[in-house]
């Protein structure tokens, strides 16, 4: 319909230029009249001089047509420069230029469509980019899916050779390699698992099984069942939770896995002894949980980065067994949930924090 609209103010505008060139070409035209009656009546002009007069009727009717042609060109020319400007930027983006804009000039129809077709720019150029960044994502994914297999796979093949072989001294010794090799099998399982995992999050069609929840009382569960772990390891754990109950909607599966997943690295990754704060509150429509833990830096830029794709330092991957999916797969599921998760760093504080809404 705007289409329509658009085609139409345009189909006037150039009907009404063609009625202004016709009208001055008119003039001329009653001009030449008035200039032969005259004539005429001055006896200047006699039946005798039909030659002369034919030429003068198509001199001044050659006159009217030039006349509408000039008027015609100097009206449109204006809009036929627009329109160059505006073809040749289409070709230049079509060519490859993507996020060339076009200069907006007055408010009518033609504006409009160099507007849109800026849009339009803008709209392929943030494609194309996402695009791009989504190939650099998968092939960086599949190098570090193909190095973190590898490792593993690599030690459970040595240690089923020395097996095979019988390269070992006693009993104690082979029943040492096969604790190994079942050691890095689990390793082996557990990283596939989650690549699985995180490849099925990411697909457009996955679907959550929404049912309403009190955070508070699930957090307070799970801290519970998580203190004994964490004292182990010589670890505090301060919680403040909101007394209020907290009535959400989530996937219990999904989200019991997000919050078990930040505990698990709290101990893995946590200073020990140390204190790890725990916290939920209530923000107008938003529930906000926070957690907190003293840890080395992380060896990342930015420290949002720890919720990209296998982005785990070599260090930590050898001594703490980590994938490097766990934060990613939060990530995808927070989001999913329609909130939101980031991390801070602070002398010496981790905290991570995950929006969700009410």
């Amino acid at each position: 319909m705007k289409l329509k609209r658009l085609r139409n103010k345009l189909i006037l505008k150039l009907l009404a230029v063609i009625a202004v060139s016709l009208l001055a070409s008119y003039l001329v035209l009653i001009v030449n009249a008035v200039s032969v009656r005259y004539l005429y009546e001055s006896n200047l002009l006699n039946e005798d001089s039909v030659f002369a007069f034919n030429f003068m009727y198509f001199f001044m009717l050659a006159v009217s047509i030039l006349v509408f042609i000039l008027v015609f060109l100097v009206l449109i020319r204006k809009k036929v420069a627009y329109l160059k400007v505006i073809s040749d930027s289409v070709n230049s983006i079509a060519n490859g230029k993507l996020g060339l804009t076009i200069k907006a000039e007055g408010k009518d129809e033609l504006t409009q469509l160099a507007e849109n077709i800026n849009f339009m720019s803008k709209e392929l150029e943030n494609k194309f980019e996402r695009e791009r960044q989504v190939e650099v994502a998968k092939n960086e994914l599949i190098t570090n899916v193909s190095h973190d297999l590898r490792t593993p796979l690599t030690s459970i093949i040595g240690y089923l050779d020395l097996l095979r072989n019988k390269q070992y001294r006693n009993d104690l010794e082979m029943s040492e390699y096969l604790e190994t090799t079942y050691a890095k099998s689990q390793r082996l399982n557990s990283l596939i698992n989650e690549l699985f995992e995180y490849t099925r999050l990411s697909s457009s069609d996955v679907k959550l099984n929404l049912v309403p929840v009190d955070l508070s009382a699930l957090l307070g569960q799970m801290l519970g069942e998580y203190i004994p772990i964490f004292e182990k390891d010589n670890i505090i754990v301060e919680q403040t939770l909101t007394e209020k109950p907290v009535e959400i909607l989530i996937d219990i599966e999904k989200m019991v896995r997000v919050y078990e997943n930040i505990l698990m690295n709290a101990v893995k990754y946590s200073k020990k002894p140390s204190i790890v704060k725990v916290a939920l509150d209530l923000q107008s429509s938003n529930a906000e949980f926070r957690f907190s833990n003293q840890t080395e830096r992380p060896e990342v830029q930015d420290i949002n980065q720890l919720f990209e794709r296998f982005l785990v330092g070599e260090k930590a991957r050898s001594e703490k067994e980590g994938t490097g999916l766990g934060l990613a797969i939060s990530k995808r599921i927070v989001e999913l949930h329609g909130g939101r998760i980031r991390a801070e760093y602070d002398e010496g504080w981790l905290t991570i924090i995950i929006i969700l809404p009410i």
